[in-house]
């Protein structure tokens, strides 16, 4: 089971990106968690970047993506959905909870 997903601009944004910004062919998608305490997902803040991958990830593939998640990391992303979002206020990625609608930007 992989426990994110990742829509289909969000997808197409991370293939830009990783073909045209240099990201070395051994890296993968890193989506991590920073903050909070304890068994709350209260106060996290939600990451995105490419890295290699670490002994102590889950592995998954999305769309030809490697995706890394620390395994300590993996119940605070389950269920969890990124967007892309490119407009005149805002552009970026957004972690999204589909349960309760709320948005968080990647930080």
């Amino acid at each position: 089971m992989i426990p994110v997903t990742i829509t289909e601009n969000a997808i197409k944004e991370i293939k830009n990106i990783m073909d045209n910004k240099s990201i070395p062919a051994e890296y993968g998608l890193r989506i991590g968690v920073r903050g909070g305490g304890g068994c709350s997902a209260a106060g996290m803040n939600y990451m995105l970047g490419f890295d290699k991958q670490k002994s102590t990830d889950k592995t998954f593939e999305i769309e030809g993506i490697p995706v890394y998640i620390e395994k300590s990391h993996v119940m605070y992303i389950i269920g969890m959905e990124i967007h892309f979002h490119d407009s005149n206020e805002a552009r970026g990625f957004m972690f999204v909870n589909p349960e309760t609608k709320e948005e968080k930007a990647v930080g």
